[in-house]
């Protein structure tokens, strides 16, 4: 377990406040209105999705890599009464069986995973046929301007983000791996720099 880890882990929430009350959170919570069945959530980090499940989840299982977030994550359920099934994996390789769940759920999180095609590989593997990926994230900027400033700050970003990508093109990536774009709507996240602040909200099939 890191220092770096521990001390983002325990900032994170503090330094996602401003971001939330200014539009994130009713992102989340219009975004998770369409969960329901079996649900897995990938890197669920400090547990601010969980509010925001609605009665229609059967079963809500969360995945976190960093212990630190985790830890988290656990206390954060514990005070809201949420029983969750939290296991420790990446989200390129997912301890479950084909065909597995209804939902899965990623927000703000393809930005940072390692592979982004095999972790949307293992998320279609894991959804039931016609299952369900509901996303928010941040992405590659479509102001061609604006695209230029996220590769130069990329790096730096990466390093103050804790390996955060701020320029992926990662609707294109979902498709790619074969999801069928069902809603998608563009953003701004607020009260962030301008090169982390696209952002696309929507729901996939899985084909």
């Amino acid at each position: 377990m890191s220092l770096g880890g521990r001390i983002f882990a325990a900032m994170y929430d503090r330094m996602s406040a401003a971001s939330e009350k200014a539009g994130l959170a009713d992102h989340r919570r219009a975004l998770l209105a369409g969960a329901q069945g079996r649900v897995l959530e990938i890197g669920a980090g400090t547990g601010t999705n969980l509010e925001y499940y609605g009665h229609r989840v059967e079963e809500l299982t969360v995945v976190e890599p960093e212990t630190p977030m985790a830890r988290r994550l656990e206390r954060r359920a514990e005070e809201l009464g949420r029983p969750i099934v939290l296991v420790r994996a990446p989200a390129e390789d997912l301890p479950f069986a084909d065909d597995s769940f209804d939902v899965v759920v990623s927000t703000l999180v393809l930005c940072t995973v390692g592979d982004v095609p095999k972790a949307l590989a293992e998320l279609r593997r894991v959804l039931k046929p016609a299952g369900r990926l509901l996303f928010i994230e941040h992405v590659r900027a479509e102001d061609a301007g604006l695209a230029r400033k996220q590769d130069r700050m990329n790096r730096i970003n990466r390093v103050v983000a804790r390996g955060c990508n701020c320029n992926r093109e990662t609707v294109e990536a979902i498709r790619g791996a074969g999801f069928a774009i069902e809603r998608l709507e563009h953003d701004r996240l607020q009260k962030v720099p301008s090169f982390v602040s696209p952002l696309v909200v929507g729901s996939a099939e899985a084909g």
